[in-house]
């Protein structure tokens, strides 16, 4: 699976408004979602996961992230987006060596119990 599999048109359209000022992108409206940032510190991996509820855009914010996407793995540029459908297989690592950080916007239910873990560094794997 490639990278455009991801950026199909089933995910919610990013908006560009020019003003005077300068610009903003807006990636959702009124829809349910739910914003953080992730913060992962060099050497640190997330669970290779997977979540029922809820899709996923990252915006990538800083350089030094390794995501695996299905059977995919990119090392995304700072401000690169990457839209992630519910049930698709993705973790984030730090390969860098200053923390990585990225935007996620979960759109759908938000609920921490929808992590379906698949492998995780830290015990986390449940029956």
């Amino acid at each position: 699976m490639n990278e455009e599999a991801y950026l199909d048109s089933s995910r919610p359209p990013s908006v560009k408004v020019e003003k005077p000022w300068g610009r903003f992108e807006q990636y959702t409206h009124n829809v349910p979602s739910t914003v953080k940032i992730i913060t992962v510190v060099p050497g640190g991996v997330l669970s290779s996961q997977y979540h029922h509820k809820r899709d996923e855009l990252w915006v990538i914010l800083d350089a030094g992230a390794k995501v695996e996407l299905g059977e995919e793995v990119l090392y995304p540029s700072p401000g690169e987006k990457l839209y992630i459908p519910r049930e698709t297989v993705h973790r984030l690592s730090c390969v860098g060596e200053r923390e990585v950080r990225i935007l996620e916007v979960s759109l759908g239910h938000f609920d921490e119990e929808d992590i379906v873990r698949l492998e995780d560094l830290y015990g986390r794997v449940g029956p």
